[in-house]
Parts: C-alpha cells; structure tokens; sequence
C-alpha cells in the first residue's frame, strides 16, 4: 500500500480509464490536468484517433482540455489492454445498459475486468465508476479478478465511485464534482479516496462498494420518482385548465422545502430512465417489490404517449388527422444543450407518429443523425438525418412538436412560421408574451403539455 501511496502523493502514479465516453474522457482529461500520465483504453478506434490527435468528440470536453496533454505525453489512447501490465489504478467507465426486459446488462463490465484480469499484478488499484446496482464490485468484479490468483484487498485494492457526470452542465465537472467511494477493505477505500482528492474535488467515504453503489442510484431514482409527480400533475392540471408552469414557478419562490422539477415529453440519458431498474431487480432478489419506483417508471414511459395524444387532439381541433400529417420533431437529444441521445423521449415520440401514419421529420443542432425503431413499433431501424431549421421547413409543417427545448433556437421565429406547436418544455413561453398576453391568434396556435388546450 505505501509505494502506490507515495507514487499517489508524488503524482507518479500511472492512471488507466478502460472506456473514454462521456464519464471516461472528462475523467481522464481530469488526471491529466492534475499531472498524472493517463492512457484510456477504448474499443472504438475512431475515439483512439481523436484522442491521440488531440481532439474531443465530447461537448463538455474542449480540444484546449485535450491537446495540452497529448502533447505534454501526459494523456494518450489504445486498445491494447496490454498497457495495463504497467499501471497503477485501472478505473473502468463502461456502459451499463438494460436488456429489453429492462434487467441489467452487465456484458461491458464483465469484458473490462476479463481484460484486466491477465494483466492484473500486486498492488494495483481498480475502481469501478460505472453505475450498477449494489453488489456488481464484490459479486461480478471481484470473482473475475481473482481469478488471477490474487485476492481483492490483500494482492490487489478494489473500490466503487460512482461517477457523477451532468452533461452540459458548466458548473459541476469531474474536476469539482464531489465524489464518494467505498472500498472491500478500508486500505482500499482509503487509495482510492486519496487518488480522487488529487482532482481536487471533496471526496466522501462510505462503508463499503454496496453502499457507494446505492448512493448513486438514490440520487437517480431520486430524480426520477420527482420527475414523474411533476409529469402526472402536468396530465392533471391540463384537465383542470390550470397552467403548471405558473404553479411550479410560483412554488419555487419557497426558500426551503421545495425543489423545482418540470414535466415534458418523457426521460432519457444514460441514467434516469435505467438506474430506477437496476435498483428493482436488485430489489427482488431480497422478496421485495420497489412499488413506487415502478409506479414512477410507469407514469415517466407514458408521456410520450400523451405527447401523441396532444398532437392528435391539437391537429383534429383545426380540422386535421394526424395519418398522413407532416410534423416536424425540434430536439431529439435527451436534454437541452448536448449532442447526446441516449434513451431521448424523441424517440418514441417519433416511433409512435410515424405508427399512427405522420410524416415526421426532425431538426437539433447537436445531433445530425438520428435511428428510430427496431421494436415493437418499427421492426426495422430507420435512419433520419436533421434538416435546417428554415422558415419553409417550420411553414410547410402541420404541426411542430418541441421535444428538447435546446436554448440556441430561435422560437420566435417557430412560432411566426408554424401552423400549429405542441410545445412539451414550455420554451414557447416567452414567445407567448405570458406576462401579458396580447396577440390572441398567437394563443390559439400554441399547445403545452401541462397546459389547458387553446379553445
């Protein structure tokens, strides 16, 4: 423990981050700013190229977070797991998706600890930052590793952080985003713990990696059961003809107690609409049935449905059918101002309407091409490629739909060109003139998810 120390100390130590994704490549970059040399391993050989060109394909990551140090030789990129035989920490930063019967597939994360496990030696430091459910560091990782010869805690240290990574967030990075590990002995959390300080974020101990693990799931479980009230009030309010965007931004003047959510066309990203699952499959397990995070799930899943819902009952209030429609989809990245489209409400936005027979097209900034279908909805993919966001596009619309209310368009000019909007985000607000609405034409066109219906 005290040469892994020492080199941890003196910043000799060499740091390795088996997937360079959007948790992996702020991490590395965030090692490398603090003096470490760090190697990312990564399957994908486009990313390997870029990296060692000193270029990001990551918005929250710069070039000027990456070049630097390429070329000081402080941060490079393989696919060679072999480099792992002269590390000292191996973090592993892969995905951790659900299968179609949303139970936890934990294929990457057992083929990075295969690709560890020969390569393991005495005194290595390995640290698990993907998001799983509590158990998959001492019941998974460390059957895998030591099959090796070497045991966790004794020959090698093994420990959970999770990683804590808000995309498009400019506030919180890797570089000060707290942290929290658990280690399967305290020697072990004690190594991580200081190997994370070196970032120079706070970092917090827990027990053990079963309880770093949860932590991460209840903050995203946490987000999700609070998405969903706000999303099944939003269902209610419309029926009650009272605007939830005015009751949330009247509740968020309380300065204790009250923490705003907002509702829209569903969840996406890599965390909210999975993390709840693992947590309830790990829950069975133990003969218990996790009710409410189901129940949360369930009312999350059916807002694309309303979305659709919304749109029809729009386009038949001006006399339209929605077969044979033509609606343009603004947004299909999972949250504002990023180009990633993991798990996007948009998605089955845009299945269902192509289902009920619209012709859809889409436009975001941040995602050029997007795939829809290959389940029950569309058996076969479908390939659509953004289009310009032009005032014959908006115009020759029936209906524009704002899934993603990305901050760089221009909704004004969506609203003067558009026959009819079915704003999900309330970014249409301002263009409505809310506090003091004038132009009654502009209402009528105008319909918002937790809203009541122009008449």
């Amino acid at each position: 423990m005290h040469a892994l120390s020492d080199r941890i100390t003196d910043r000799s130590a060499r740091i390795a981050i088996i997937g360079l994704g959007y948790v992996g490549l702020p991490l590395a970059t965030a090692f490398a700013r603090a003096g470490f040399r760090t190697i990312g391993v990564e399957v994908d050989q486009g990313k390997i190229d870029s990296i060692v060109a000193g270029r990001s394909y990551i918005p929250d990551v710069p070039d000027g977070d990456v070049a630097p140090h390429v070329q000081s030789g402080r941060l490079t990129a393989t696919s060679d797991y072999d480099v792992l035989r002269e590390i000292d920490a191996v973090f592993i930063c892969v995905p951790t998706p659900y299968d179609a019967q949303r139970a936890p597939d934990l294929s990457y994360i057992r083929t990075a600890s295969e690709g560890i496990r020969p390569r393991l030696s005495q005194g290595q430091l390995i640290v698990l930052q993907s998001t799983t459910y509590p158990g998959t560091t001492e019941e998974v990782v460390r059957p895998v590793l030591e099959e090796s010869g070497l045991e966790a805690g004794v020959d090698f240290y093994l420990a959970f952080s999770p990683e804590r990574i808000d995309p498009g967030n400019k506030q919180w990075s890797a570089y000060n985003t707290p942290k929290v590990v658990g280690g399967v002995t305290p020697e072990c959390t004690q190594l991580a713990a200081d190997l994370l300080r070196q970032m120079g974020a706070l970092v917090h101990t827990v027990s053990s990696p079963r309880a770093a693990e949860l932590t991460k799931l209840l903050e995203n479980t946490f987000r999700a059961v609070n998405i969903a009230l706000v999303n099944e009030l939003a269902l209610l309010t419309e029926r009650m003809g009272i605007d939830f965007w005015e009751v949330v931004e009247a509740a968020k003047t309380k300065p204790f107690g009250f923490m705003p959510f907002y509702p829209g066309a569903g969840v996406g990203g890599h965390c909210i609409p999975v993390d709840p699952y693992y947590l309830s499959w790990k829950a069975r397990e133990y003969d218990y049935y996790t009710e409410f995070i189901e129940l949360a799930g369930e009312v999350n899943q059916a807002m694309p449905y309303h979305v659709v819902d919304l749109v029809c009952q729009a386009l038949s209030l001006r006399g339209k059918p929605l077969c044979d429609a033509r609606v343009l989809v603004l947004g299909v990245a999972f949250k504002p101002g990023i180009d990633d489209a993991r798990n996007s409400p948009a998605e089955r936005v845009i299945e269902l309407l192509l289902s009920r027979g619209a012709r859809v097209r889409y436009h975001d900034p941040y995602v050029p091409h997007f795939w829809v279908g290959g389940d029950v909805f569309r058996r076969e993919k479908l390939a659509l490629e953004s289009v310009p966001l032009t005032k014959a596009e908006i115009a020759a619309a029936d209906c524009v739909v704002i899934v993603t209310g990305h901050r760089c368009l221009d909704y004004g000019l969506v609203v003067e060109h558009a026959d009819l909007v079915v704003d999900t985000c309330n970014v249409t607000a301002a263009a409505l003139g809310r506090e003091d609405p004038s132009d009654a034409e502009l209402q009528l066109k105008i319909v918002r998810l937790g809203a009541p219906l122009p008449c």
